[in-house]
């Protein structure tokens, strides 16, 4: 399988020709607000741009002998299913019910099971973090995560190898010391659940 490198300029350029890179006053499932917003869904509604960013997660784990590809509903769905492809793995995904993250649809993961956590965009790695629990409390072994989208440049440590596409430093904001708030600008919230 080929696996050659796509420039952060290239990721954003198919960002920016699919409208997925939003600019304005959002707020992000971490409840910080930030002034640019990546809709993933809108780029992997296209099957070439899912083959290609999500090969570029794959390639990072190629060798490492993967069993199993988690990722949290709905943002990693995609995400984790396309790697999964890539690597000949299993795939499964976890679900919020009462506001906790679980396994359900008769999912789960076996003792020893390689597994890899896939995730669309990841900022304060919320999700991926519960995810992660799920892996250890089931008795996977975890080899490492990977995302599209690092917001965080490269500071989140999930305690594993954390593969990225792209890392970008986005600035987020408390609500309460936000900027575009005092500027009076409106706040929306694209993304596909609510606020902790």
């Amino acid at each position: 399988m080929q696996f050659s490198q796509i420039s952060t300029e290239d990721v954003l350029k198919i960002f920016k020709e699919t409208g997925a890179l939003l600019e304005g006053h959002f707020l992000l499932t971490s409840g910080l607000h930030s002034s640019k917003y990546f809709q993933c869904a809108k780029v992997l509604q296209y099957p070439e741009y899912a083959e290609l960013l999500c090969r570029q997660i794959a390639r990072h784990f190629y060798t490492s002998e993967i069993e199993l590809v988690v990722s949290p509903a709905i943002g990693g769905i995609i995400v984790g299913y396309e790697v999964a492809r890539q690597l000949e793995a299993r795939n499964i995904f976890a679900e919020r019910e009462g506001g906790v993250m679980k396994l359900r649809r008769g999912f789960g993961i076996k003792p020893g099971e390689r597994v890899l956590v896939c995730e669309d965009v990841v900022t304060t790695g919320g999700s991926v973090f519960e995810v992660i629990d799920l892996v250890k409390n089931a008795g996977g072994k975890l080899i490492g995560v990977g995302c599209i989208v690092d917001r965080s440049g490269g500071k989140i440590d999930f305690g594993t190898r954390f593969a990225s596409v792209i890392k970008l430093e986005v600035p987020t904001f408390k609500p309460e010391e936000c900027p575009l708030c005092k500027e009076g600008i409106e706040i929306e919230k694209p993304g596909s659940r609510g606020i902790y």
